[in-house]
């Protein structure tokens, strides 16, 4: 079978952020509530059936609003600190990605027809989701999971 390279993928939302931040700051956001309003054109409450039997999602989203100026392809300090190692863009989570996507999971609070109800959702007011999925224990990693003291010292005020 010959593989047929895509050199542009189009995505449509599944719905946007509604309410939480208006601006994208970098820690606090577990104290965040927002809710993920359904794009009713395409979908309606069904696509969220079930869903509040699970205690967190993960949300998939868009950074819509970085400009190109601002993607970092290159190796770089996280956050301009020069007291961390530079890594790749691949090394770390932050919004300034080729794509400009997001993920995060957050605890689900509730649906309310087309809205799902949100807290921990680290996107802003406006952001397009572009998927849902629920989180599932067969579906965290298996064994111990590493990571390097930075990223502990970068996340340790982020929730």
């Amino acid at each position: 079978m010959r593989r047929i390279a895509v050199t542009e993928l189009v995505l449509r939302p599944v719905g946007w952020v509604r309410g939480g931040r208006a601006e994208a700051e970098d820690d606090g956001w577990d104290a965040e509530c927002a809710a993920i309003e359904l794009d009713t054109t395409w979908l309606s409450a069904e696509a969220l059936l079930g869903l509040d039997a699970f205690s967190h999602a993960e949300v998939l989203f868009q950074f819509d609003r970085l400009p190109d100026s601002e993607v970092v392809l290159s190796a770089r300090h996280p956050r301009g600190n020069p007291d961390w190692p530079r890594v790749g863009v691949f090394a770390q989570r932050g919004r300034n990605r080729p794509n400009r996507l997001g993920i995060s999971v957050c605890r689900i609070l509730g649906v309310e027809g087309t809205r799902l109800l949100v807290q921990g959702l680290d996107a802003i007011d406006g952001t397009p989701v572009l998927d849902i999925k629920p989180v599932m224990a067969e579906f965290l990693p298996r064994g111990d999971l590493r990571q390097p003291a930075w990223a502990s010292e970068l996340m340790a005020d982020y929730w």
